[in-house]
């Protein structure tokens, strides 16, 4: 995490808004913002840990893939400059279905591996949403952070443990409800007054309408991962879901009759990092202790696009 904090007393003093205003509506606090620092930067840093965590080299690594929506180029090169920096000698890709991204990179990395393709596949989430946040727009700025985190993948010959199951789906006829521009396609491509609005660049969302999204499709994300693992709710452990509201936490909560207590939640003090909310949570609760052998998860992401999938997985 970047060590810069972002109160809601210093949104404040930049937009029309309040701590308890910000805390009712979203259950967020604070977030940390990457001052100077570069996408990549974030995820390399979260990759040494994750190696280290491993006791693993880059030497091991067959595939690095980057989830990211803030990334530091339009070419999409995060992975290879992580990959070149690492000194890893693997195949590396860049990938963008916002905050599905840790779970849509991670079905990935498990078909590589399944298929044979791969043994060992690193998966990163960073992001700088601080770059593409209007903060004069309360709806949304109060809710973006940033951060990076990392999760490595290996193959093994327990079939009983690792990703037993996963799905993705996507809703595009609400794309618009959450989305950035890229460049204006208003413009004459072969004029030299072109120019770009810095603002346009902003992320722009609707909030009622992907709410609503979120409330159909988060359960069956996890409906339908449950049931291609055959496992019913009440034999998981954790439910760690992407961290962006905590009214569509609650709706996790009283939809599968779990306690609070089963769905982690760090939104209060990251916010929303979109693709890095997931491997921030997860990177969480097993430096705190929370995470044990044998213990199953389900993993819900939904955003941009509009973007939903969960994969179940057994440590």
């Amino acid at each position: 995490m970047p060590e810069f904090v972002l109160t809601n007393d210093i949104l404040e003093q930049l937009v029309d808004t309040n701590d308890e205003w910000i805390v009712k509506r979203t259950g967020i606090r604070e977030r940390r913002i990457a001052k100077g620092m570069h996408t990549w930067e974030l995820g390399l840093r979260a990759a040494e840990r994750a190696l280290e965590d491993a006791g693993l080299t880059a030497d091991a690594l067959d595939m690095i893939i980057v989830t990211t929506c803030s990334p530091d180029f339009f070419s999409p090169i995060e992975a290879s400059v992580i990959q070149d920096k690492l000194g890893a000698k693997c195949a590396a890709m860049d990938m963008n279905t916002c905050c599905s991204g840790f779970v849509y990179a991670s079905d990935v990395a498990d078909s590589f591996i399944k298929c044979g393709k791969a043994k060992t596949v690193m998966v990163i989430s960073a992001e700088t949403l601080s770059r593409v946040t209007d903060y004069t727009d309360r709806g949304t700025c109060v809710l973006l952070g940033d951060g990076a985190g990392a999760a490595i993948y290996t193959a093994t010959e327990e079939t009983d443990k690792g990703i037993l199951s996963s799905f993705l789906s996507s809703d595009g006829s609400g794309a618009e409800y959450l989305y950035m521009e890229a460049l204006p396609v208003e413009q004459e491509p072969l004029s030299a007054e072109r120019f770009c609005d810095p603002k346009a660049r902003f992320l722009k969302m609707a909030g009622a309408p992907v709410v609503r999204f979120t409330a159909w499709a988060v359960p069956k994300a996890i409906d339908e991962a449950l049931h291609r693992a055959g496992l019913t709710a009440a034999e998981i452990d954790w439910v760690v879901p992407h961290q962006a509201n905590l009214r569509i936490l609650d709706v996790i909560a009283k939809k599968y009759n779990l306690p609070k207590e089963k769905i982690y939640v760090n939104l209060d003090r990251f916010g929303n990092t979109s693709s890095a909310s997931i491997p921030l949570a997860l990177a969480e609760m097993r430096q705190n202790g929370l995470l044990h052998e044998g213990q199953t998860l389900v993993c819900t992401g939904f955003g941009g696009g509009l973007t939903y999938g969960a994969f179940v997985i057994r440590l």
